[in-house]
């Protein structure tokens, strides 16, 4: 095991920069995940601490050594990819064994650590089976065990569920996430699911554009958003925003409606009266209330464990998920309102949160 130290980053492919000065600090055995868009960076960054890619400058140290211009083999790492990239014509076993077996270690060493490693993810009936005979939940375990076999200071995850079906990947993302706790390893997982940085992370380092937007626990990103584009990327459905201003003590959209200010200490003092602003509320965050603004109805999506409405406020659309059964039709009116206390502001200009 060992900490991961990412300090002032920077990639350039020619004269295009993909990452401007990302400094991230990784503890010792806490399973990081970089989350953002396509294209925002996080997977060559990754790639970079694997060795994969070059440093254009910086420093990235695994354990107190700073590794820029160590070779991959030597930094005593595993990675495990989108694609499985296991050897169609092995087994489990040897497909596990692989890495063991170029590294000349002893035939007991390798049976031992296939044998762990092909126990704790479930293998153990599966060792003298070929690739085209597994699921993909099998190929990726094959992968992970793989890894595992090296026994490495860190792992590496670069999207690895993103080419399996929905419910498989809620099935593995619990699997990695027990897996973590077995090995207590170091982990750092690249994915553009947020779903999954919520559900497996300890902490999570949001990216966009080559640059770290914030960096959190899972519920720290979710309760504080540090800016719209972290309030708009974490969560799902998406948070609601509406632009406005502040004006007397309340905020007012851009077509005259008006809406009530979170309390003190929830964003409401650091706006100037007159000031552009953006108010946010997730859809979960929305009360039926029969003293609540009126809301025109377009969509009634049930998905049983909740009802979906997407409506109006103005002429701004906004979605709204409640627990109870929402009978409404299209065109017709509901009242709805805020949960105050759950409410953010954002700068409309910066995109800052005011209390961030």
């Amino acid at each position: 095991m060992a900490n991961v130290t990412i300090t002032n980053v920077r990639k350039a492919f020619g004269s295009t920069e993909v990452l401007h000065g990302v400094s991230v600090g990784i503890e010792d055995g806490e399973f990081v995940i970089l989350v953002g868009p396509s294209g925002c960076g996080k997977s060559t960054l990754l790639r970079m601490i694997a060795g994969l890619e070059n440093i254009s400058s910086g420093d990235i140290a695994i354990g107190g050594r700073v590794v820029n211009n160590v070779p991959p083999k030597e930094r005593d790492i595993a990675m495990v990819f989108q694609n499985y990239a296991l050897y169609p014509h092995m087994t489990v076993r040897d497909n596990m064994a692989f890495s063991l077996v170029m590294a000349k270690a002893p035939q007991a060493v390798i049976d031992e650590h296939v044998r762990r490693a092909a126990q704790i993810l479930g293998l153990s009936d599966l060792l003298h089976r070929y690739p085209r005979q597994l699921s993909g939940g099998q190929r990726q375990r094959v992968a992970m065990g793989r890894a595992i076999v090296r026994d490495p200071q860190v792992f590496l995850f670069d999207e690895p569920l993103s080419n399996l079906d929905a419910k498989l990947r809620v099935q593995m993302r619990a699997e990695i996430k027990e897996l973590h706790q077995r090995l207590n390893t170091t982990i750092m997982y690249v994915t553009h699911d947020q779903i999954e940085a919520m559900t497996m992370a300890d902490k999570i380092v949001v990216m966009n554009s080559g640059n770290v937007e914030q960096i959190g626990e899972p519920l720290e990103l979710y309760d504080r958003p540090a800016n719209l584009f972290v309030a708009g990327f974490i969560g799902s459905p998406a948070m609601n925003f509406l632009r406005g201003q502040l004006r007397d003590g309340a905020f007012v959209t851009n077509d005259g409606v008006a809406l009530p200010l979170p309390p003190t200490g929830h964003g409401a003092g650091n706006g100037t009266d007159g000031a552009p602003a953006v108010y946010g509320i997730r859809p979960e965050h929305f009360q039926l209330r029969p003293d609540g603004l009126p809301v025109t109805v377009h969509v009634v999506e049930p998905t049983g464990s909740e009802t979906q409405v997407i409506a109006n406020i103005g002429e701004t659309q906004i979605l709204c998920a409640f627990r109870e059964r929402v009978m409404a039709r299209p065109g017709e009116t509901i009242h709805v309102a805020p949960d105050t206390a759950l409410v953010h502001l954002f700068d409309a200009d910066s995109g800052r949160r005011y209390d961030s």
